[in-house]
């Protein structure tokens, strides 16, 4: 599973150059917890690695670009995703 998490580390910062490496990092496996946990809580069955993964996917391909936009907008996740010291200038 590592090696998804950083394939889909990897996509989103080519979709996004403004992010950090680390921060991409914590979008990716937020958003996978967040998809998985979430399933889990409303009482789906697990459908496996390969699906979360490509939930992701294509989470980054819509919105990879405006992600980090984002986390300023919602404080669930504001305090996790404060951008002021690691994105590029």
């Amino acid at each position: 599973m590592q090696e998804k998490i950083e394939q889909l580390t990897a996509e989103l910062l080519t979709k996004n150059p403004q992010m950090s490496a680390g921060r991409a990092l914590v979008w990716i496996e937020l958003l996978w917890s967040d998809f998985e946990s979430t399933a889990a809580k409303a009482g789906y069955d697990y459908r496996g690695a390969d699906y979360t993964e490509n939930l992701v996917r294509q989470l980054i391909t819509s919105y990879g670009d405006k992600l980090h936009e984002f986390a300023g907008r919602n404080p669930k996740y504001a305090h996790l995703l404060d951008v002021s010291d690691d994105m590029m200038q």
